[in-house]
């Protein structure tokens, strides 16, 4: 398997398993299942395409909600990655591609994107996010659908 979409079947590999279900999380807008993807600590990150770096939980859900609560639509699904493991921690580095769509535009997206997910008390919980759009348009075109011409 090299494409997760959420709608896979679960594996005999809990790390896959893991970010399969933060996928089908997100796809869905499951706001609740997204957050449990997350450890519970205040040490989390999250580094995204609209130029901001949120830390702790409440700024990652508020990036979350603004997604699922926004006039948009928005479609990933993440191929072409690589898995690299350890006992007590696991990164996954790939890209995204999918859409973001309003009543007025259609955005074709490409993500470079990495995770990184701790085993905590035997459950593996994400701990770092980072994407970004290396196209400079397609960021531009991104940025002010979502943030308007500031």
């Amino acid at each position: 398997m090299n494409l997760i979409t959420g709608n896979e079947q679960k594996s005999d590999d809990p790390e896959l398993n893991t970010v399969i279900e933060f996928y089908k999380a997100f796809n869905t807008g499951d706001m609740t299942s997204t957050m449990n993807n997350w450890a519970e600590t205040e040490d989390i990150v999250m580094s995204n395409p609209l130029g901001g770096i949120k830390k702790g939980r409440d700024e990652i859900a508020s990036v979350y909600n603004n997604i699922f609560n926004g006039p948009a639509e928005v479609y990933v699904e993440f191929y072409d990655f690589t898995l690299m493991r350890s006992n007590q921690m696991f990164a996954i580095v790939g890209f995204e591609r999918g859409q973001f769509k309003t009543v007025d535009v259609t955005i074709d997206l490409a993500i470079r994107t990495s995770r990184i997910y701790k085993n905590l008390n035997g459950v593996w919980k994400q701990c770092h996010h980072h994407g970004s759009i290396d196209n400079p348009e397609l960021l531009k075109q991104y940025q002010t659908a979502v943030l308007g011409s500031k």
